[in-house]
C-alpha cells in the first residue's frame, strides 16, 4: 500500500473522536497535504469513503483529447466525499444523507436566483412580451447537476471572494433581435454580475454569454475548441426563462449536426481517462508524481465560452 500508515492513523482518532468528516473537513483537522490525505483515505481498509452527487464532462485543453470528469478529483474529495470509519458505516451514512440536501439546497437557491435576474432583466424593456419570444435563458454548469456548492472561492476577474458555484447563463436571442436591443440585453445582465458580486449579502457570480441563433448554427459544427465548449455547454443546459421554442431549436441543432453524439463520445473518453489518473495518483510513489502530472489531480475552468 503506497500511503502514510502515520496519516492513517492521526486520521482514525480524529474520526473516532468527531465522526464523519467531509474531505475539506478533514485537511482541516489533519493540517495534511490534500493529495497525501485523499491517497490515505482512498487506500487504507480501515477508512470509508462515501462519495456523493454525479460525474460530468468538462473540457480542458491541457487533457489529451480535452475530455475530463468534472467535479476534480480534488473538488470531489473536498466537498462531495465523507470519510468514516469502516466499522461504523451507519454514521457514514446518515452524514452523506445531510451532506445531499445541503448540497440540492444550494443548486436550487441559485436556480432561483438566476430566475429572478432573468425575469427582472427581462421586465425593464417596454416590449417586455415581445422579447419573451425572442430571448431564451439557458443555464447550465454544476447547478443543473444539482451538484453546486458554496465554498468560497476568488472570482475570475476581480479576485473578490464569491459563494461558491457560479451561475453559467447562455442567452440566446432570435436572428432578428433588433441590435441595440441585444446591446441593452447585455448591459442589464452585466449591471446585475456587478450587483451580485458587490453586495456583501449575496457574493454570487454569473458567468454569461449573449449570442444570436446564428453563432450556435456556427458552433455546431464542432471545428475549434471553442466550438466544442460551447456545445457541451449547451448540451448540459436546461431552459430557464423566456422562449422555449428557441431552446427547443438550440437542441435541435445540436441533434441534427450529430454534436450530441460527439459530446456523448468525449464524456466516454472523460470516465477513462479519470479512472486511468485515479489509478495512477493512487498507485505512483507520491515522489516520482512530477509537477505537470498534479493537473490530473486539481480543478480546471471552463471559462473560454464566457470570456
Amino acid at each position: 500500500m503506497c500511503y502514510d500508515i502515520r496519516m492513517e492513523t492521526r486520521i482514525i482518532h480524529i474520526l473516532k473522536n468527531t465522526g464523519p468528516l467531509t474531505g475539506s473537513e478533514l485537511l482541516e483537522a489533519t493540517g495534511d497535504e490534500d493529495l497525501g490525505v485523499w491517497r490515505t483515505c482512498k487506500l487504507s481498509r480501515k477508512l470509508a469513503v462515501r462519495t456523493i452527487g454525479t460525474h460530468y464532462l468538462r473540457l480542458d485543453r491541457n487533457v489529451p483529447g480535452f475530455a475530463r470528469i468534472s467535479p476534480s478529483i480534488l473538488r470531489e474529495f473536498l466537498t462531495f466525499s465523507l470519510i468514516g470509519l469502516r466499522q461504523d458505516p451507519d454514521r457514514l451514512e446518515q452524514k452523506a444523507r445531510e451532506q445531499i440536501s445541503h448540497i440540492e439546497a444550494i443548486s436550487r437557491a441559485k436556480i432561483n436566483l438566476a430566475y429572478r435576474i432573468a425575469s427582472s432583466v427581462v421586465s425593464r424593456f417596454e416590449t417586455e412580451y415581445a422579447l419573451n419570444n425572442q430571448i431564451s435563458f439557458i443555464i447550465a454548469g454544476d447547478i443543473v447537476y444539482n451538484m453546486a456548492h458554496d465554498v468560497p472561492r476568488p472570482e475570475r476577474s476581480t479576485g473578490k471572494m464569491v459563494t461558491g458555484s457560479d451561475m453559467d447563463l447562455v442567452v440566446i436571442v432570435d436572428d432578428a433581435l433588433q441590435q441595440d436591443l441585444m446591446k441593452k440585453l447585455d448591459d442589464h445582465i452585466y449591471t446585475e454580475k456587478i450587483r451580485l458580486l458587490m453586495a456583501p449579502h449575496l457574493k454570487e457570480e454569473i458567468d454569461y454569454i449573449v449570442k444570436r441563433l446564428a453563432r450556435v448554427r456556427e458552433q455546431v459544427r464542432f471545428k475549434t475548441f471553442k466550438h466544442m465548449v460551447a456545445c457541451k455547454i449547451l448540451y448540459e443546459g436546461t431552459f430557464l426563462y423566456g422562449s422555449e421554442k428557441i431552446f427547443s431549436s438550440v437542441k435541435a441543432m445540436l441533434r441534427e449536426s450529430d454534436a450530441f453524439e460527439k459530446i456523448k463520445v468525449l464524456e466516454k473518453k472523460a470516465a477513462r481517462f479519470r479512472r486511468e489518473a485515479e489509478e495512477y495518483l493512487l498507485h505512483e510513489a507520491p515522489q516520482r508524481i512530477p509537477p505537470d502530472k498534479r493537473y490530473l489531480f486539481y480543478p480546471t475552468e471552463e471559462s473560454e465560452e464566457f470570456e
